[in-house]
């Protein structure tokens, strides 16, 4: 029923108006756009005449969206079609409907040989060093509608990607016995695992200054605490070089660490292998006769370092195994302890720091350090 506002006392307009805020304060948060406008035309109607500005200064909206509601009321519901709140063509028009040269405007700058780089026979790999303000400025002063998004949009409709150098040009073609070396790899650690006897990796892991140094991750402090650290990291400051040495066991998933503090030679990679055995493999292993390791062809174990071989050797005769030493073709890595997966155990265990938190020569002390691989590769 229609309720005539000229004749409504004060008292009663401001609680009616209170009323309604309320009631638009609650719902609106759930109505999608048509919907607020029937709301607030659907109050409008029942207060009569005045009920549009009134409604409109209760509920802080345009008094223009009080009567497009008003006139939604008088439509059918199917009129706008499913799921829409406005008409076909509602809304702001892109900047390329409103000026069809701009898309080729923009093409040719981006065309322009002094700011691209890249193959010219495939233009859906360019890439300019123009960023989008100066593309958007250089629009600009063409007397067109720009903007750095309204760049960004038309580009990414065009193809076009943010891209770093792609490493795809090899000096030397691959090894034609490449595949074979890989498959003959597989095939020696399916018979070890097979067989029960241990399979390896080993690899050396990103070295650590040892020091008061900035460290990657966070740990909770209060606000204005964080850890006070160096604001570089200067070799010659540093209170020594932490190496960390990884042995990753296939079959029991788990990485084991050893920590140098002087240099990452062939005699501290055997030494890194043999402590393994001592203090993991041969609990893990009791009956084991042969041992396969298998590794990179570069840093301390390389393929080509006798050194290396030499040590082995009399590790093996030591620990009366027989050591099977397997690397990866050049260019390649052993990836099953890789710094990927491997960089949380690092930060976790190497010298109980945890995550962001700078490695002191208390770590260097303890020698060898185990932690649990993330995940199995």
């Amino acid at each position: 029923m229609s309720v005539s506002l000229r004749t409504m006392p004060e008292p009663e307009r401001e609680q009616r108006e209170a009323e309604i805020a309320g009631k638009w304060a609650d719902a609106s948060p759930h109505l999608d756009e048509r919907a607020r406008r029937v709301w607030l035309g659907t109050e409008a109607r029942q207060l009569g005449h005045g009920g549009t500005s009134f409604v409109a200064r209760a509920t802080g909206a345009a008094i223009e969206t009080v009567r497009s509601g008003i006139a939604d009321l008088g439509k059918n519901p199917g009129e706008l079609g499913e799921g829409r709140a406005r008409r076909p063509g509602g809304g702001r028009k892109k900047a390329e409907d409103k000026d069809p040269g701009l898309p080729a405007a923009l093409d040719a700058l981006l065309d322009d040989d002094r700011s691209q780089a890249g193959d010219p026979m495939t233009p859906r790999l360019r890439w300019t060093s123009k960023s989008l303000v100066k593309l958007s400025d250089e629009l600009g002063a063409q007397g067109r509608e720009a903007s750095p998004t309204m760049v960004r949009r038309l580009m990414y409709q065009a193809g076009w990607r943010l891209q770093s150098n792609n490493k795809s040009l090899a000096k030397s073609l691959p090894h034609p016995d490449r595949d074979a070396q890989f498959g003959y790899i597989n095939g020696q650690v399916t018979e070890f695992a097979a067989a029960g006897q241990p399979v390896v990796s080993v690899d050396t892991k990103k070295k650590e200054l040892a020091g008061n140094f900035a460290s990657g991750g966070r740990e909770w402090a209060r606000t204005g605490e964080a850890p006070q650290v160096l604001d570089h990291d200067f070799p010659g400051w540093a209170e020594g070089k932490a190496i960390p040495y990884g042995v990753y066991d296939l079959a029991g998933n788990e990485g084991f660490v050893s920590v140098g503090d002087d240099h990452d030679t062939p005699a501290f990679a055997a030494a890194a292998l043999e402590s393994w055995w001592v203090t993991l493999g041969r609990l893990r292993y009791p009956d084991a006769t042969r041992l396969l390791v298998t590794a990179d062809s570069g840093g301390s174990s390389a393929a080509r370092s006798r050194a290396y071989k030499k040590h082995l050797a009399a590790f093996a005769e030591r620990r009366r195994l027989d050591v099977t030493l397997l690397h990866y073709t050049s260019g390649t890595q052993c990836r099953c302890l890789s710094c990927a997966k491997y960089r949380g155990v690092e930060r976790e265990h190497l010298g109980r720091h945890p995550a962001g938190r700078a490695a002191g020569l208390a770590c260097l002390a303890e020698g060898v350090l185990r932690g649990r691989a993330l995940q199995a590769p």
